[in-house]
């Protein structure tokens, strides 16, 4: 089982200033909800119970967003707003056992990840990053779950990786796999390219914010040089695979946003507001009036 995840929200959040100089990127809101909280969402609605943050300076909000305030529950009962008290239980109780881990020093998502090795133990776990979200019917990581133990009974020491899709002019901005595809929605995963030249990308799958490793990826990130003052995660993929173990990648069903700059925070904000009813009343008139299409 996995029962462990491990999100990574220690980030300074540069593509989003001058805002998140005060508020972490993770808390900036999607019409009604921060954005890490449809994270927490789909992590817990894929059977996970333990969440790991692994949080740097300043980013001590998040932890307080889902932490029991009892100053305000009590505020809220003597003034009988029940329906505000009923939304910020909801909040408070989402998570069942929650580890917040400090990252002194910014090194990067592999650094980010070891982090959290005391924490994870041995056994294998789930890495979400808290700005990519990801709507499907089915969550993208219960997707993941499921394909996880479907390989379990046929190997062991595994590791499923979320692609997508991309343009060739955005391979630079990922990590791009080589692989051989197994079935329709997955690929062995052959070599990891760390954000390639559309010339030099082997292919177009791009990875994202969703991984599922063994625990032994501890022991390759330990090994992996920093480059440009950081440990690249996919340095440690790309050794393992190296080492003779597998590692897969899945191309979930699901439309992914990258809420982490001002472009792809737009358009989640407005994906979320097309799907509620009235809001989506409202974005219709105000393009209409404005005569904007």
């Amino acid at each position: 089982m996995i029962r462990k995840a491990v999100i990574p929200v220690a980030g300074l959040g540069t593509r989003m200033l001058p805002v998140t100089k005060v508020v972490p990127k993770e808390l900036l809101n999607i019409i009604d909800r921060p954005t890490i909280e449809y994270v927490v969402d789909e992590i817990i609605s894929s059977g996970i119970t333990t969440l790991i943050f692994i949080i740097s300076q300043g980013k001590g909000g998040i932890i307080d967003y889902f932490d029991t305030n009892l100053n305000l529950r009590s505020f809220l009962k003597e003034r009988k707003k029940r329906d505000l008290l009923k939304k910020v239980e909801e909040v408070e109780e989402k998570i069942e056992h929650l580890i917040e881990v400090r990252q002194k020093v910014p090194e990067g998502l592999g650094h980010a990840v070891l982090m959290a090795e005391r924490a994870v133990e041995n056994e294998p776990f789930a890495v979400v990053l808290g700005d990519d979200l990801v709507d499907a019917e089915i969550p993208c990581l219960k997707q993941m779950i499921n394909v996880y133990k479907d390989l379990s009974n046929k190997t062991k020491n595994h590791n499923v990786i979320a692609v997508e899709e991309v343009s060739k002019e955005d391979v630079s901005k990922y990590g791009i796999i080589e692989g051989e595809r197994i079935e329709n929605n997955l690929i062995k995963i052959k070599r990891v390219v760390e954000k390639p030249s559309p010339e030099e990308a082997p292919s177009n799958l791009a990875i994202i914010g969703r991984y599922i490793f063994d625990p032994v990826i501890f022991e390759f990130l330990k090994k992996i040089p920093k480059l440009h003052g950081e440990y690249q995660l996919t340095d440690a993929i790309q050794l393992m695979i190296e080492n003779g173990y597998e590692v897969y990648a899945y191309l979930f069903k699901g439309t992914r946003f990258d809420t982490g700059n001002k472009e792809g925070f737009f358009k989640t904000v407005l994906h979320y507001a097309i799907k509620n009813p009235s809001l989506k009343e409202v974005l219709i008139r105000f393009v209409n009036e404005r005569k904007i299409c």
